[in-house]
């Protein structure tokens, strides 16, 4: 494991957002979703992720998930994605969506 600078953390932006929209992104090479999520006064930004083993995009909608909110814009399969949901892959390699249970309002920053 590499050891960061408490600064290194903080530079990265991370914020809750809720998915409230998802389709299948039909120009991706490998099967993925495309999904919009308010994120508050930050608005609502679009994001492309392979995580179609572990969710249909109905089973996204409403869910509060954790952004990566100041990474460039990154064209992904034909949409400009404009930040980076964060999961981890499950026993399978499946991605499983780092997710809050509890109401959080969109846009907070992760402290």
């Amino acid at each position: 494991m590499q050891i960061i600078e408490w600064d290194d953390f903080t530079r990265v932006e991370m914020r809750v957002g809720t998915i409230i929209k998802a389709e299948v992104n039909s120009k991706a090479k490998k099967p993925a979703y495309v999904m919009e999520v308010d994120l508050g006064e930050q608005g609502i930004k679009r994001s492309s992720a392979q995580i179609t083993v572990n969710y249909t995009p109905e089973q996204l909608i409403g869910k509060r998930v954790l952004c990566v909110c100041n990474f460039e814009v990154k064209r992904i399969a034909g949409i400009k994605s404009e930040v980076l949901i964060t999961g981890a892959p499950d026993e399978k390699g499946a991605i499983v969506l780092a997710e809050f249970n509890l109401p959080l309002p969109n846009g907070a920053l992760l402290a």
